[in-house]
């Protein structure tokens, strides 16, 4: 659908020649001069100019679609309850939890004595966001002995994140600053100092450190360093704290060495040398360690192993061919086993004395998604679970660990009201042009008219899943006509971790083919018509995107494409790119691989835009935006603005405050999905 009373011309970004040939293949890149070569810091005018050009013409167009916006807006506004606050849970001699106050962007972290007294406000983020246009709270950790928190902010969405300690007893900030953080934070068990990561300056952590309070943090001792580009490091700890946890991975290959937390620059121990290909994590209960391998099958399983002899690996629990294993934590008493049996999620508990057989968590739906809250405690009696699905709100429950009997903590309050009956739900499965089942979500009003608009989400990529789960957000589409359905694909680990490796490297174009033979089989159905589907997709999800729109332009009434990883051949053979390194084990190296540059310039989004028609167009990106590039998007807007032959709308929205996540603050990220869903409404001419 064309708005045809625009009145203002999109912008035209000019072409300057540009070509770099690998493989013997010669690239021609007219628009790579999009890409600031001062970046991080990008203050390229013509660059500016451009970025700029692209939010005027979004404002322009969109403008006449403000009430819109604002409707629904204040619709799902009207649906978060504004002074919501989590369960209090437990930890110690405190309770804690978070809320927010009626109008506020951020939440407020607070806690109270178990024995009773005054609730105690930890850390103000809406005082810490005042005046910053982008904010977000990273790593929260409070010391053992419960008097001092270490927490670390990004206030640009670039993800290097500054450290502060505050001391609980007074009040006041400690005079320590670490900037360029990117990791989670662990203390000692002396709480005399805690660990972390430093991103260096390709923004890859590839370190583990350990600052002692009171120290300059030029003194900070160097713990492990990671030699591999490609690998990342991070910090954890044990579920009974008694051990620190350096872990160093990339995405198909793990190591991880264990320290003891009262005493961290003692000799590491190396539970098992890294093994390309195998994956593990572990946790550890009374000088046994619980290892979670892949290294058999992909299906996951657990063995365990001696603190003396962490490599001689002896089978638990083995895999099963339809019980993917996600996770496994450990208890006083019991540990517990997470994963999901034919695609939804299970709950498992185990005994030491008995360990293979389980008390299964049970829940009423067909389709939902569920799993361990937050069980801070090594001795739990009683475990946080969460729940929920595409028509039941987020749940928490307190289950008995001697019963398995659940006990319902809380249900997501909607103020302005909420009816399950309205809604049903479905669980799909439909043949890929393989003859492979794919598993597809969907949601839809009772009164749904069958051949009616569809939103079609999918990510597939990274092993990620996409649960089935509650979105308020999404009621504003079910409530003017529209079914709202997730495809399982290929590329996420939603039916386990061969269900991934079938979506990447050399598999990766199974992923697009997957969602195309959804939508057309959902079509086929009756569900909805070819030209009556929005589909959406977020980062991976919006290479996803570009795949689709470039080999089935047909099909789709409208597209949005947030922060889209789009410039894949580029992008890969940018060895200096703060990820590309480690993306090759995900996508392949086509520096080094004629047959993995082949491959990925075969499907890369932008090099593959061709004159043909385009579904209308909704692509968004971030200025400080680390994972995708702001150029990505940037690029391929104006590739298709000047390649493509309808007069279909494009709209280019850029962040220029922001990252990844798109704006902060539970209301801003609200009015930018007002604008996604006016968007879809208006192209598929469905009343507002």
């Amino acid at each position: 659908m064309t708005d045809s009373s625009t009145p203002v011309q999109p912008p035209v970004a000019e072409t300057r020649p540009h070509s770099f040939t690998v493989h013997g293949v010669t690239i021609e890149d007219p628009y790579a001069w999009l890409k600031d070569p001062e970046y991080p810091e990008v203050g390229d005018p013509d660059v500016l100019t451009y970025l700029e050009a692209e939010n005027a013409y979004f404002e322009s167009v969109m403008a006449p679609h403000r009430p819109l916006v604002d409707t629904l807006y204040e619709e799902m506004k009207a649906r978060i309850k504004e002074d919501e606050s989590s369960v209090p849970q437990k930890d110690g001699d405190w309770l804690y939890w978070t809320a927010f106050e009626t109008g506020g962007q951020y939440r407020k972290w607070w806690r109270r004595p178990v024995a009773g007294g005054p609730d105690e406000l930890l850390l103000d983020e809406p005082a810490l966001a005042e005046g910053k246009e982008y904010f977000r709270l990273g790593a929260f950790a409070v010391s053992n002995d419960a008097t001092k928190l270490a927490y670390a902010i990004d206030d640009n969405g670039g993800e290097r994140f500054e450290v502060r300690v505050k001391d609980l007893t007074t009040g006041e900030h400690l005079p320590e600053v670490i900037a360029g953080m990117l990791s989670d934070i662990v203390w000692t068990a002396d709480d005399s100092g805690f660990l972390y990561g430093l991103a260096n300056e390709q923004w890859r952590t590839d370190n583990a450190r350990l600052h002692r309070l009171g120290t300059p943090v030029e003194d900070d001792i160097l713990l492990f360093h990671e030699a591999d580009e490609g690998f990342r490091v991070g910090v954890a700890e044990t579920s009974s704290r008694e051990w620190i946890v350096i872990a160093t991975s990339d995405h198909v290959t793990s190591e991880v060495r264990l320290v003891p937390a009262s005493d961290p620059t003692a000799e590491p121990i190396l539970v098992a040398a890294r093994k390309v290909g195998r994956e593990y994590d572990v946790d550890e209960h009374d000088g046994t360690l619980f290892i979670h391998t892949n290294d058999t099958d992909p299906q996951f399983r657990l063995c365990t192993a001696s603190l003396d002899a962490p490599g001689d690996w002896h089978e638990l629990i083995g895999p099963d061919p339809h019980f993917y294993m996600t996770g496994v934590e450990c208890y006083r008493d019991f540990f517990i086993v997470e994963g999901r049996e034919d695609g939804l999620d299970r709950i498992r508990l185990h005994r030491y004395a008995t360990p293979t057989g389980f008390t299964a968590i049970d829940f009423p739906e067909a389709s939902y998604a569920a799993g361990l809250g937050d069980n801070p405690e090594y001795d739990q009696t009683v475990l946080r679970v969460g729940y929920e699905s595409m028509v039941t709100p987020g749940t928490v429950y307190d289950c008995d660990t001697a019963t398995g009997e659940l006990t319902v903590l809380k249900v997501q309050e909607i103020p302005s009201g909420y009816d399950g009956a309205k809604y049903r739900t479905e669980r799909l499965k439909i043949a890929a042009r393989d003859g492979t089942q794919v598993p597809v979500s969907i949601v839809y009003p009772a009164n749904f008219v069958r051949g009616g608009p569809l939103f079609l989400y999918a990510y597939g990529a990274y092993g990620y899943a996409i649960p089935p789960g509650f979105s308020t957000g999404r009621l504003s589409l079910l409530d003017r006509g529209f079914a709202y359905a997730i495809a399982h694909i290929r590329g996420g680990d939603d039916l386990g971790q061969q269900w991934y490796l079938d979506g990447k490297l050399q598999k990766r174009e199974n992923t697009f083919n997957d969602f195309v033979d959804v939508a057309k089989a959902l079509v086929a159905d009756g569900w909805t018509q070819a030209g009556r589907i929005a589909i959406a997709g977020r980062s991976a999800g919006g290479e996803l995107m570009g795949a689709v729109v470039n080999s089935d332009p047909e099909l789709w009434g409208a597209v949005i494409a947030d922060v889209p990883f789009v410039d894949v051949l580029n992008t890969m053979l940018d060895a200096d790119l703060p990820l590309t390194p480690g993306e090759w084990p995900e996508w392949g190296n086509p520096i080094e691989d004629a047959d993995a540059f082949a491959l990925i310039r075969s499907y890369s989004p932008y090099d593959n835009v061709r004159a043909q028609a385009y579904p209308p167009l909704f692509i968004s990106g971030g200025l400080n935006d680390p994972r995708v590039t702001y150029w990505e998007p940037a690029k391929w807007a104006a590739k298709l603005r000047a390649t493509k032959t309808d007069d279909n709308v494009l709209l280019l929205k850029t962040n220029m405050g922001a990252g990844h996540g798109g704006k902060s603050g539970r209301f801003e990220s609200l009015r930018e999905a007002a604008e996604e869903h006016a968007f879809v409404l208006w192209q598929l001419g469905v009343e507002g």
